[in-house]
């Protein structure tokens, strides 16, 4: 599918967003829909870790797929290496041959488009696919590199300050979450 599918939730990016409503349970179920009609035999179901590695293990038991998902962790490419360094963010495995696939990669919050860089670098550590499609739970705007999903449940503009969470309760039920990031202390040197 070529085109952009998504919903918009309006939000203004020069205010930050007190509270937003976003039933992640609803938009879970217009991207298993979504799955459902691209999904082929031969399409293998990649989430990147940790969200989208959640995503694609709940489609695999909604959707009954046979084949195993995948899970891709963007740490070992990702350009701000040295300010995150290596986080527990979880492993590759891609239980599938890589050269020749047909790929589905699945995130929770597509942003700046840096992860999913990184993640489609350590995707081709692993050989060459056929093709490589994206699908998000929530597009949230800011990119920074010419990246686009296929699939988005939600469009929501979110100024910098802002992040937005996906969590997973000990039950598997998806919550979305804005937080705003700490402000950086500013240190002030004196001249002497």
């Amino acid at each position: 599918m070529t085109s952009s599918h998504s919903a918009s939730v309006k939000a203004t990016n020069s205010q930050p967003v007190e509270s937003v409503t976003l039933d992640a349970e609803a938009l879970y179920a217009q991207l298993r829909q979504y799955v459902k009609q691209v999904h082929t035999p031969t399409t293998q179901i990649v989430g990147v870790t940790s969200g989208g590695a959640w995503l694609a293990e709940r489609l695999q038991q909604d959707l009954n797929f046979s084949m195993p998902f995948g899970t891709i962790s963007s740490s070992m490419h990702r350009d701000d290496f040295s300010q995150r360094g290596i986080s527990g963010a979880g492993h590759t495995n891609l239980p599938f041959e890589v050269n020749g696939a047909d790929i589905l990669l699945l995130d929770d919050v597509l942003y700046t488009g840096r992860t999913i860089r990184a993640v489609v670098n350590e995707l081709f550590d692993y050989g060459r696919p056929k093709q490589v499609q994206l699908a998000v739970l929530v597009d949230r705007g800011g990119r920074e590199l010419p990246v686009h999903a296929e699939f988005a449940a939600a469009k929501l503009a979110l100024p910098d300050n802002q992040t937005l969470y996906l969590a997973k309760s000990s039950t598997g039920h998806f919550s979305l979450e804005v937080r705003s990031k700490p402000k950086e202390s500013v240190k002030l040197q004196s001249k002497k």
